[in-house]
């Protein structure tokens, strides 16, 4: 059995909570490192947190600032080099899901560049393994709050499918503000063989009210797709669910995508949706599209899908309107021209980091005053597949 093989074995073998106790014991006896640590990113993607048997006992770091975020930004290893020995910080990741960064250090002389190999698949191994131990521990989800969450969040983050996916065909990144008090905005996606589905929405109302809608809609939605239905009907689905349990008093504004891996044809539903923007060729502007009526607003009623095409190279933006309705100190909007300059300034990040940075962005925009409304950003690179690029329109 390889070493790789004893380490997964050792990790699926451990009690849930324990993965990382289990990981530091593997890397202290077959890797001859002297301590290791390991942190979570935070909901608002900002600081690592140190997994502990107690948390907020250990200072958190930078997601951007440190060695640590050097290597959860970059998602490759970041080696340190100092007097006493050798720190090796490693990405903690799932298919492009950024969970957080595993800290290994050696005495000086005992790290040899012959170990970042193994220590890349110990990383891997443990972040398939957290992603499995989050249903029966509350020890990762724990750790990665940097203060609590309000119950409308905890409803909010756990319907998220991650906040970030990478395939060879596309990567996503997506995230929410306030990270620790969000309302209804959402986001969810899945792939298949041969299509990516992508939902986004706008919440409306506040706290636990918001929630339960996007919790409805996302389920129906859900529900819908997995029982094969076409996007009009899981559409039409969702839109039952919610009139049904509301009577048109919510309803919910909810932009529906499938994408086409294969050519790129993408099968569109506005639905009073969050607004699509496209970089492409360095110019940005806002995909058209022909809005329809909100989930729920109305019974029965009838969605038709429209179609357009992405082109590898292609940036999309998906912006609900707690970003373009947001107001300066001085009253002024967050305008078209802004969106567009923060699009360019972010062009050369990976869709992992662009909505962070964008919503960081807005708060300036915003001077310290604190949301009036929660944000959504999600951020998707396409890149198609190789030989089935069609012909430009």
């Amino acid at each position: 059995m390889t070493e790789g093989n004893e380490v997964e074995r050792a990790l699926r073998d451990a009690a849930p909570h324990r993965l990382f106790e289990t990981v530091r014991d593997v890397l202290s006896r077959e890797h001859g490192a002297r301590s290791a640590e390991l942190l979570m990113a935070d909901y608002a993607s900002a600081r690592l947190q140190p997994v502990t048997a107690q948390p907020f006992t250990t200072e958190s770091v930078s997601a951007y600032n440190s060695p640590e975020g050097r290597a959860f930004g970059s998602q490759e290893p970041h080696v340190v080099t100092q007097e006493d020995g050798v720190t090796v910080h490693l990405p903690v990741s799932v298919r492009g899901d950024r969970l957080g960064v595993l800290s290994v250090r050696y005495a000086a002389g005992a790290y040899g560049p012959g170990l970042l190999g193994r220590l890349r698949d110990v990383a891997a191994a443990l972040a398939h393994e957290i992603l499995v131990a989050d249903r029966d521990t509350d020890v990762f989800l724990m750790a990665r709050r940097a203060r609590r969450l309000t119950l409308a969040a905890e409803m909010q983050w756990q319907l998220l499918p991650g906040r970030s996916c990478s395939r060879p065909e596309y990567d996503l990144g997506g995230q929410l503000e306030p990270a620790y008090a969000i309302f209804g905005d959402s986001f969810d996606w899945s792939a298949s063989a041969d299509h990516l589905t992508l939902t986004v929405n706008n919440g409306m109302g506040e706290g636990i009210d918001a929630a339960l809608l996007t919790s409805l809609a996302v389920s129906a939605l859900r529900n819908a797709r997995r029982a094969g239905l076409d996007l009009a009907d899981q559409a039409s689905l969702a839109d039952q669910a919610l009139y049904g349990q509301y009577q048109g008093r919510l309803h919910l504004a909810m932009l529906l995508l499938r994408f086409s891996l294969d050519t790129g044809e993408v099968d569109v539903i506005d639905a009073g949706s969050p607004r699509l923007w496209r970089l492409r060729g360095g110019a940005v502007e806002q995909v058209p599209l022909e809005a329809q009526l909100p989930l729920g607003m109305f019974e029965d009623t009838v969605y038709t899908v429209q179609r357009f095409r992405v082109l590898p190279g292609d940036r999309l933006f998906f912006l609900s309107d707690g970003v373009y309705d947001v107001l300066s100190p001085a009253g002024d909007p967050y305008s078209r021209h802004a969106l567009a300059r923060a699009v360019m300034n972010t062009r050369l990040l990976p869709p992992s980091q662009v909505p962070r940075a964008l919503l960081e962005e807005l708060a300036a925009h915003r001077g310290g005053i604190e949301a009036a409304d929660d944000a959504m950003v999600v951020c998707l690179d396409w890149h198609g597949r190789p030989g089935t690029e069609p012909d430009r329109l």
